[in-house]
């Protein structure tokens, strides 16, 4: 079948350890050719500055913005091989040392926890995932607001959102954030919930559509 488009990103040289190396693990995403659910991955890999393949899946429209006309044969034949049994048939999945693991979130926890993203200590932890959860609740409140089914109550909910409950949900937030020596969110030094809070207020092209 189509072979799909990946690259590897070399970041950093094996750390030297005397007369051998230390032997790095090897990294794998596999998603489509698009931001979607793989943005916060690939960046995460690149803040810490690790290497992995980026195995991008070609996507596209055969009528644009009809989902129901989508053309994803790389894709379609790894799902029927068997390629993404782990995943539930879906993308995207992370391999490591040739393990899959599946659930876009899990995938997220995994990458922070390996990469020293999760905070010096248990505490920083559940700090660092309670503002992580915080904005869950703040995607949830758009895609309701987004989801109304009559055009106008839609961008009545939508400019509301804006206007109103994004600043508010915000400043509520801003009051739950711990104290510490800054500038990051949690702890001494950039975290999970730093590269969360960046992704969805301030990245180009981030959360929000419009």
């Amino acid at each position: 079948w189509l072979k799909p488009r990946c690259s590897s990103r070399t970041l950093i040289p094996p750390l030297a350890l005397g007369a051998s190396s230390f032997a790095m693990p090897t990294y794998k995403l596999c998603y489509f050719d698009i931001r979607g659910l793989a943005k916060m991955f690939r960046w995460m890999f690149n803040v810490a500055k690790v290497d992995f393949e980026d195995c991008r899946l070609s996507f596209a429209f055969g009528t644009p913005g009809d989902f129901s006309t989508i053309i994803r044969p790389e894709f379609d034949a790894a799902k029927a091989s068997g390629e993404l049994a782990t995943s539930l048939g879906k993308v995207p999945y992370l391999e490591v040392d040739g393990t899959k693991i599946g659930q876009s979130k899990a995938i997220e926890r995994f990458i922070a926890r390996e990469f020293g993203f999760m905070g010096s200590n248990s505490v920083e932890a559940a700090q660092i995932d309670q503002l992580c959860e915080t904005i869950i609740d703040f995607k949830a409140a758009y895609n309701k607001a987004k989801g109304a089914s009559d055009a106008a109550e839609k961008e009545a909910a939508v400019n509301k959102y804006f206007a109103e409950d994004l600043a508010a949900s915000l400043a509520l937030a801003e009051k739950s954030i711990p104290a510490g020596p800054g500038p990051f969110l949690v702890g001494s030094k950039v975290s999970y919930a730093d590269l969360v809070f960046y992704m969805f207020l301030a990245s180009p092209g981030g959360f929000h559509d419009n």
